[in-house]
């Protein structure tokens, strides 16, 4: 233990060296809401054009297997802003809560040293930051626009900048995919899905957000380059949980926690670099403020200068969680989660099974029925198809709604879309024990109160800040509003229930 800490020690104040020596990097960090993986044109989606993304990899480094440590937006962004694991960060750990301002950000370790620090749309949130005595967004002051923080920016100084846009985030303009010209026919629909016109359709619109998001990226690269820094910035590019869909956003499986995620820094990265190793959110503040030349004694991630330098780190595994997503259950319950994830095996611990993961069957506070779940025509088709699973598919409504089972291991090379859970398979009883084994001691390691504790009720007992309510829907009768007519040149199709409004 004594001389992995030497050894530790010995590789930052090396980085430490390094950066202290040179023009102080800017950094620029692009953070989509709802983006999964593989959704972009280098990781070979064949639809979805992202550009700015693809370039930021072909000039820097491509992940393939970064992680958000929670799927949830607040816990996310805190964990992004304090480099700490959600069960870490108190009432952080929920969506809409209070952030935890008695530990220090990144964004504001650098503003100590002398960065201008700025956010703009979407920083840490949703929740409330004032309540904790902050005095703007954890992610920065916020303004209107990178152009008008740039005004700002006196000389050489160096600085940081959020921009935190809300796509691909729900809701969607109807049939905005397949106006720009895409093909529902050329949608790779993933296994948890049926697959059927109405959900291809509704992945087309998830696209052209991804594809918006994308442009603007490229718009705030462009400025950096007319000002002389883009070759000085650090450029994180990636996405804060997964896309808006059933059994991805507020889930431990992959299309819920795996983001795509690329960075550019040329003094530094090589270009055209691909890593394999796991990547967790929590390592980039701790990489940010080594950056500056800043120690980080509160945060539990591992800087990526090392990973990137060719030295060996722990990075075999990653673990993830989840609390409290919207508040959906009676009783304002969390759904609690821990899980962790190798190259082969998923293993996830449903803390308290005996609740709903999607949420309540009906209304509680927020959404609607089953609201961890975001209201779109895929959620009312699944919901419409309860007790009518058909011979060889999956029970789609099962997967995305029903209750589940204490552990689930999933075999990820063999089962990609984690549909066939082998906890009770005796075949995997050694795996799921060292993986298990693996979680606790990390848990424990890390301060979680639920090494001890598994079903403690801290995280139902934090405060929701919203007040508003919903009512539950007729799904059914939403479900009937949507209608679609085939992609232009195509002959007409009858009785496709999703939208009608094209063009």
């Amino acid at each position: 233990m004594k001389k992995n800490l030497l050894a530790t020690l010995s590789l930052f104040f090396t980085f430490y060296a390094a950066f202290s020596q040179e023009k102080k990097p800017n950094i620029l960090f692009l953070i989509a809401d709802d983006w999964s993986f593989p959704h972009a044109g280098v990781y070979g989606d064949p639809l979805v054009r992202t550009p700015t993304f693809d370039r930021l990899a072909a000039e820097g480094a491509l992940f393939n297997n970064a992680y958000t440590a929670s799927p949830s937006c607040s816990p996310s962004r805190a964990v992004v802003l304090l480099g700490r694991y959600p069960h870490q960060n108190e009432a952080g750990g929920n969506l809409w809560s209070e952030f935890p301002a008695q530990y220090p950000t990144y964004v504001g370790m650098l503003e100590k040293d002398g960065y201008l620090t700025g956010s703009t749309r979407k920083g840490w949130g949703p929740g409330e930051f004032k309540v904790s005595g902050m005095e703007h967004n954890p992610a920065g002051k916020s303004f209107k626009d990178f152009k008008t923080f740039l005004a700002q920016r006196a000389n050489d100084e160096p600085f940081t900048f959020w921009f935190g846009s809300t796509d691909p985030h729900r809701e969607y303009v109807p049939n905005t995919g397949i106006q720009t010209g895409m093909y529902l026919e050329n949608v790779s629909v993933p296994g948890f899905f049926p697959d059927n016109d109405c959900v291809r359709n509704d992945i087309l619109d998830y696209f052209f957000e991804i594809e918006r998001f994308d442009r603007e990226c490229g718009q705030l690269l462009k400025m950096l380059e007319e000002i002389g820094e883009l070759d000085n910035t650090i450029i994180v590019m990636t996405s804060d949980n997964g896309m808006p869909f059933p059994r991805a956003k507020a889930n431990l499986y992959d299309y819920g926690t795996r983001m795509p995620l690329a960075i550019r820094y040329p003094k530094k990265i090589k270009a055209g670099t691909v890593i394999d190793d796991f990547v967790n959110f929590v390592d980039f503040a701790p990489t940010f403020v080594e950056s500056a030349g800043l120690e980080h004694p509160t945060m539990s991630g591992q800087s990526l200068w090392p990973l990137f330098a060719g030295e060996k780190q722990n990075r075999d595994q990653v673990f993830l969680e989840r609390e409290r997503h919207a508040n959906v259950r009676k009783g304002d319950l969390s759904y609690p989660m821990r899980a962790v994830r190798d190259h082969q095996y998923l293993y996830i611990r449903n803390m308290m099974p005996e609740r709903n993961p999607a949420g309540d069957s009906t209304a509680h506070q927020s959404v609607g029925q089953y609201g961890d779940v975001d209201n779109s025509v895929t959620k009312y088709l699944i919901m419409s198809l309860k007790g009518k699973s058909q011979a060889g598919k999956p029970d789609y409504f099962k997967l995305a709604f029903e209750k589940r089972p204490a552990e689930e291991l999933y075999d990820v090379i063999a089962d990609p879309y984690q549909l066939n859970n082998l906890a009770e398979d005796e075949t995997y009883a050694t795996v799921k024990a060292k993986m298990n084994s693996q979680l606790q001691d990390w848990m424990a390691k890390t301060g979680d109160l639920r090494a001890k504790e598994p079903r403690s009720l801290y995280w139902d007992q934090v405060r929701y800040t919203p007040t508003y309510q919903f009512q539950d829907y007729d799904f059914e009768q939403r479900l009937q509003e949507y209608r679609i007519k085939p992609p232009f040149g195509k002959d007409s199709r009858e009785g496709i229930p999703c939208l009608t409004n094209l063009q």
